[in-house]
This record gives C-alpha cells, structure tokens and sequence, in this order.
C-alpha cells in the first residue's frame, strides 16, 4: 500500500509544486487506488507514476475549494479514453454533484462507465465499508464544509506455511485456498487441518487518515487516532497561528501536535503555503520534529509505502 502525493501546494499552482491531490495505492491481487481531491493538472501528474486511470475505483474530496477540485472533471473526462470500464465512486461534500452535472452537462461530456456520486450528509459517517475496507468521513473547521477521510484496511489473513503442507500432503489448489480463508480441512486418510497451524501471523489492518483543509479540532483528532499515515496541512510555518486560523489553516507545529495526541505512527505534511520553496521544506520538518516523529513535508511526486505489521510485532 502506498500514498503518491501528486500535489502539495496550497491556493494554486507554484514552480515549486501543483496543487492539492493524493492517490492510495492498494496492494495487489487489487491493484486499484483511491484518489484524495483533485487540484488543478492532477491527470498530469498521474502520467509521472505507475497509477492508470482504468484502475481508480474512489475519488474523495475533502471540500469544494478550487484548488482541490479543478481537475477532477478533466480526469473523470480522460478515463473513459484510458479504459476505464468499471464504476467510480466520487464522496464529497453537498454541492460536488452539481459541480459535476453542469460541466459535463455545458461540455457535453459522456463517461464510458457509472459514475456514482455521494454527497455526505451531517458532520460524521461510516461512508463505505467491504470486504477490504470502510471509511469513515467527520467535518472538520474550515471555512466552507470540509472533511477528512479515515481508511481503515481489515485484518488480513498470514501467509500460507507451504512447506508444513507440503509435509501434511496438503495438495495445492482448493484446498490452500479454503485455509488461507480460516477454514479447516479434512485429508483423505481422515485428518482435519486447522487454518491456524499452516498459516502466519495475521496482519493488522493499517489505518490511513487523510485531513482536508482545517484548524486544529476534536474531529481531527478522532480520525487521526492510531493512524499509520496521517496526512495533515501545513500551510504555514509554527509561529503563524493567527494568520493561519485567520483562514482556516494549521502551521506545522499544530500538525505535529494533532499527530501526537492521536498516537499516529507517521506524519505527512502537505498543503503549503507558496511562500515556501522547496528548500524550505527541511526547516518546515524540523519544526514538526520538535513535537513529533517521524515528520516528513511532502514534495510533489513523494511516495509514501505503509507497511503492514503481524499480530507478532
């Protein structure tokens, strides 16, 4: 599983880098990705990684600011031209179906596959759940409705123990299949094999919360608790407090703060300000690092692997 920031400047596009979006890269036999908001040129961005837009399955935006939503009809657009057959499901705030509906409407766009869209309702909600995974959505503090997204992966079974199988006379096919599943099964001399014997430690789910634009707030905390990755905005550095509430922003200092109180394993800071060049990133890390590690500010194209951990570690 890996997050690719495709953009992490704030307001419009800079020399330094493009505007807001985030991809989550799920791990095979999937192979599919969730994209998080849409800045203007995000499909320009995506041809500088693996990601194809035939295999994106969920866009969430986070809120209906320009500068997270620019590109999104584009890349809805292009999909069709790329292959993209499957449905799309698009979670955002009240507004984001409108948006949408005219601009295909006045540019007579037609899409080759469904496009479903979700305007989440209230200021909190379980928003999807399968087999792979739920995500639940709170309103955070800005100055239009905007929400952050909490990706929680369900527990994963542990690897298949093929040399104890091999010993037991466990033919591969089916029945490997069956106790990859947790299931037991019965050899032909009579013999039950328990899935727990032949299998690894389960893996924990990994948890992957992504805050859109926000000031420092109890739901940013909640969807932030325990998180692997917690991707946070930073639009400005500590000391400008004032001037970022002023517009619904947190410095580093604050990002770095929500991710301690939350107990996160990993912040990501994006969102910034064009003030800052890229050579100030660094000094923009170190003064997170003061609250909390490990910190890293984001720069355009940054990959970011969450590793799974077992039930052992």
């Amino acid at each position: 599983m890996k997050m690719w920031f495709l953009g992490t400047g704030a307001g419009r596009p800079s020399k330094y880098r493009n505007v807001t979006a985030m991809a989550l890269q799920l791990p095979e036999p999937h192979c599919s990705w969730l994209l998080f908001d849409a800045g203007e040129a995000t499909q320009h961005q995506i041809m500088n990684t693996p990601l194809k837009l035939n295999k994106l399955e969920f866009v969430f935006i986070t809120h209906l600011h320009g500068d997270h939503i620019y590109g999104l009809p584009g890349l809805l657009s292009s999909r069709s031209f790329d292959g993209g057959v499957t449905p799309v499901h698009l979670y955002g705030p009240a507004g984001i179906k409108r948006y949408i509906e005219t601009i295909f409407s006045i540019s007579a766009t037609q899409l080759d596959y469904e496009l479903i869209i979700h305007e989440i309702a209230g200021d909190e909600a379980f928003i999807f759940e399968d087999g792979r995974f739920k995500v639940e959505a709170r309103l955070l503090e800005h100055r239009i409705p905007s929400f952050g997204y909490r990706i929680t992966e369900k527990d994963q079974p542990g690897k298949l123990l093929v040399n104890k199988l091999i010993e037991l006379g466990v033919e591969s096919g089916p029945l490997y299949g069956r106790l990859k599943q947790g299931q037991s099964i019965t050899l032909a001399d009579g013999s039950i094999v328990y899935s727990e014997e032949v299998t690894g430690p389960s893996y924990i789910g990994r948890i992957v919360t992504v805050l859109g634009d926000t000031k420092p707030c109890a739901n940013a905390n909640k969807l932030a608790l325990d998180a692997d990755l917690l991707v946070h905005e930073a639009t400005f550095a500590a000391g400008m407090e004032e001037k970022a509430h002023e517009f619904g922003h947190c410095t580093t200092k604050e990002a770095a703060e929500t991710a301690a109180g939350a107990n996160a394993k990993h912040l990501v800071m994006t969102h910034f300000s064009g003030r800052y060049s890229n050579d100030d990133l660094s000094q923009l890390e170190r003064e997170a690092a003061l609250y909390f590690e490990p910190v890293t500010a984001a720069r355009d194209l940054l990959q970011v692997e969450i590793k799974r951990t077992s039930q052992m570690e």
